[in-house]
């Protein structure tokens, strides 16, 4: 049997009751009005952000975004089908381009192996095979080198997959030729130069990387796409942060905001900052690269001077003499290595071997050429190069100060005596350059759209090394929407001239190997080779333009270098 309380007992117990519940509703207002405080802007911006449970959301946040840089393993096939869905017709593109780059490689793909079981350069060794017209060479002839490769214990190799650079050069005539490299799959190469001027020629073969070390960059390409990692930075009054962004992050590590292009669904994402908008975005830049993501065995496969574009020596002569041709015809052979070469060096002046007339350009006739015309550069600091060349040719083409970053764009000059625009844009992310800001952010199909086009009008476009970390499917799918766009721009105005710069190789060590190899970007232009290939588009080599040069190779050329590919441009404008 209960007793009740008295009176007195009774109104006390029920003021301490008032005082608690009054205590626990103003902790708990407190408390939801911090929670709405930090998670405003998700509300704000739901359909922007893929949100995990609330429950998890602020701690995800917080080690994802407040603390050091995490950058996630992301999945080949969910990276590479992000943005519009292809057709059927598009698929089979993606399908024949992917099998035309198909690299051979060891019989255990990507597994680790010893060092001294891996390709030697300095154990192997080209021949040169002997001509087959009574010991001399010809103008016109092709010389063929058979290279073998051995291990760094001295055995031969049983397979192939070996990356190789070739040239035949002569200093004496500043003369240089790249050559066409086959693989046999057995340890064995051919490698075919065209013989294209008369004297001496040198051949030159460099073993760039090795075929165990080409199987650790496709695992890296497919399995690793976030190697190289991006930030932007928000901000809105007093408060801002820095998130890491990528074309694709995987949702479960916090809400994100999605910057996709409405117009080409080119996917692009950032984690949300915790307390703003995903509309306070401000710029993009390069994040940074991420490091130890290769074994111990694997980084030795990448060491400077061992092998990593070490040169192949010679088995015997490595010169040859070349006579005048005998016949008096100055056309070619049309088989597959003629085809295969777009020109040479010589005097140090590249020569091309297709049907435009190369010419070569004093400013006087740059300024000729170029006259009532506007140039439009469009894609990476490659062809930001022909901007600075231009301005630095012309005396009276200006840049206009836009106050744009240095190195970054966008620019302009002008040449009012001679009526010359040339304007200079970078593509859309994936782009590490330091810093862009957000609203100039621009994708080369989208401007290539909002361009009128006409016989007065030049579009220059390079867009490949920023591609190199990403699985080739994305490379296609940016090209696509460039050809896509390249098409309209030719049925609206036919006489618009579209020039293409292909890739180039570079200087490389360890850590460049790993994000920018020669290997990726060979494999980009094949891929941009064949997708312009039957479009009214022109292209300029700047692949064999610098493996055949004396220059080394760098991610940007050298002047000598970028005049003769400037040239090359200005003999489509003005042939």
């Amino acid at each position: 049997m209960t007793t009740m309380p008295s009176s007195p007992q009774l109104r006390k117990r029920l003021t301490m009751a008032h005082k608690f519940v009054k205590y626990g509703l103003g902790i708990l207002t407190l408390l939801v009005l911090i929670f709405l405080l930090r998670n405003i802007s998700i509300f704000e911006n739901w359909n922007c952000s893929t949100v995990s449970a609330l429950s998890r959301l602020q701690s995800h946040i917080h080690t994802s975004l407040s603390g050091p840089v995490q950058v996630y393993h992301h999945n080949h096939t969910y990276c590479a089908r992000l943005g519009q869905k292809a057709t059927p017709e598009e698929e089979r593109e993606e399908h024949g381009l992917l099998n035309s780059i198909t690299w051979p490689g060891p019989p255990f793909g990507s597994a680790p192996v010893a060092l001294l079981e891996t390709s030697d350069p300095a154990h192997s060794s080209f021949t040169m095979l002997p001509s087959e017209k009574k010991g001399h060479w010809y103008v016109g002839d092709q010389l063929e080198v058979i290279v073998q490769v051995y291990d760094f214990k001295g055995r031969p190799k049983g397979y192939g997959g070996d990356f190789l650079l070739a040239r035949l050069h002569s200093p004496e005539y500043g003369a240089g030729v790249a050559g066409v490299v086959s693989d046999h799959k057995n340890g064995l190469y051919s490698v075919r130069f065209i013989l294209l001027w008369e004297g001496s020629a040198q051949v030159e073969v460099t073993m760039v990387h090795s075929s165990e070390a080409v199987a650790v960059l496709q695992r890296l390409r497919e399995e690793r796409p976030d190697r190289v990692y991006f930030n932007s930075l928000y901000r809105l009054g007093h408060q801002s942060q820095t998130t890491v962004c990528n074309m694709c992050l995987p949702p479960d590590r916090g809400p994100l905001c999605d910057y996709t292009d409405p117009r080409t669904g080119e996917p692009w994402y950032c984690y949300k900052p915790r307390l703003l908008s995903c509309h306070s975005r401000i710029n993009h830049a390069k994040g940074g690269y991420l490091k130890n993501i290769t074994t111990d065995k694997e980084a030795r496969l990448f060491q400077s001077g061992v092998n990593i574009k070490v040169p192949i020596r010679a088995s015997g002569n490595d010169t040859i003499s070349v006579l005048p041709s005998r016949t008096e015809s100055k056309h070619l052979k049309p088989d597959a290595v003629n085809q295969a070469t777009s020109g040479y060096y010589y005097q140090e002046s590249w020569r091309t071997l297709g049907d435009i007339a190369m010419r070569h350009f004093d400013s006087s006739a740059i300024a000729q050429c170029l006259t009532n015309k506007v140039v439009h550069l469009y894609g990476d600091s490659t062809i930001r190069q022909w901007f600075d060349f231009l301005v630095k040719a012309l005396a009276d083409l200006k840049e206009f100060n836009l106050q744009s970053p240095k190195m970054v764009g966008p620019f302009m000059a002008v040449d009012s005596t001679h009526n010359i625009l040339v304007k200079y844009r970078c593509h859309g992310p994936p782009i590490r350059f330091s810093t862009v800001m957000a609203s100039e952010l621009r994708y080369i199909s989208n401007e290539l759209d909002g361009l009128t086009g006409g016989p007065n009008t030049v579009v220059a476009i390079s867009i490949w090394s920023h591609f190199s970390t990403f699985p080739v499917e994305v490379y296609i799918r940016r090209l696509r929407h460039i050809r896509k766009a390249v098409a309209r721009l030719l049925d609206r105005a036919p006489g618009t001239l579209v020039v293409i710069r292909s890739a180039n190789p570079q200087a490389l060590d360890q850590q460049v190997s790993l994000y920018n190899s020669d290997w990726f970007s060979q494999q980009l232009n094949a891929v941009l080779r064949a997708m312009f290939k039957g479009l009214d588009v022109l292209l300029v080599d700047a692949w064999q333009m610098s493996v055949a040069h004396h220059h080394p190779h760098l991610l940007h050329p050298p002047p000598a270098i970028v005049k003769n590919t400037v040239d090359l441009m200005l003999s489509y404008v003005c042939p």
